[in-house]
């Protein structure tokens, strides 16, 4: 990937993080929007992303998106790989009839609206360069539904998934391939703290009984697919849905 230039968002840490490195020891440049200043400053002292390039902001305001957007392209950042990763369930409740109508705007705002936004903004590029690569970040709550997670998160991601389609048939003559990973259950320190607020010591050993290669997946596992979507040899893949959770989704 050298010579080529990334966006990833909500990168500063965990699997964000794990993506950026990876595109970045693959040799990309690499920009990264997250909100944590606190995360950012972390991320600063990775050896893989100590030349990237960090923006703090808010990916639910569509001001701080554009006010973002123009500092990367103050710094002649035009990037021709967008991973559209930040997203989250944002705490809210996972019962149907107890979510409120500013609990499905809020997590629609940032699984849905944000890529769409920072997809607007990245895609003219791409457009004219006659190349680029999308990867969203879906979800196997998206693919399958999740009692573990809210209604409101399930649709959001079922959202990217269906965008993603639309993306690919709408962008390919333009020479930009549009795909999503899918994770399952990816072991990192939010989803662990999720897992053991949510789940007893039993819960999760029948769940991962549920999963065929008997473990929990790894932040590395989705990187090494989003960089693969992210390549030169991905050229002729697209509109693809590739669901990374250890066969999870097939269990019965």
């Amino acid at each position: 990937m050298t010579g080529r230039t990334a966006l990833v968002t909500g990168a500063a840490d965990g699997l964000g993080a794990a993506i950026a490195a990876r595109l970045a020891d693959e040799g990309a440049r690499i920009g990264i929007i997250d909100r944590s200043e606190e995360a950012i400053e972390k991320a600063r002292q990775s050896d893989s992303l100590a030349s990237a390039v960090f923006i703090a902001g808010d990916l639910t305001d569509g001001d701080d998106i554009a006010r973002m957007m123009a500092d990367f392209a103050a710094r002649d950042m035009v990037f021709d790989i967008l991973v559209n990763n930040a997203g989250g369930s944002l705490h809210t409740p996972r019962a149907f009839l107890e979510e409120t109508d500013e609990d499905w705007d809020r997590v629609m705002t940032l699984n849905v609206t944000a890529a769409v936004r920072i997809s607007r903004h990245v895609l003219p590029g791409m457009i004219a360069a006659g190349f680029g690569r999308v990867i969203n970040l879906g979800s196997k709550a998206g693919r399958y539904g999740s009692l573990f997670t809210g209604a409101n998160y399930v649709a959001a991601k079922g959202a990217i998934q269906s965008m993603t389609l639309q993306m690919a048939q709408e962008f390919g003559p333009m020479g930009i391939t549009c795909n999503a990973v899918c994770p399952g259950a990816i072991s990192t320190p939010r989803v662990e703290r999720l897992l053991n607020e949510r789940m007893t010591p039993e819960e999760r050993r029948r769940a991962l009984e549920g999963v065929p290669v008997r473990r929990h997946g790894r932040v590395e596992d989705v990187a090494a697919a989003v960089a693969f979507f992210a390549s030169e040899e991905a050229g002729f893949i697209t509109g693809q849905l590739l669901d990374v959770n250890g066969g999870q989704g097939m269990a019965s």
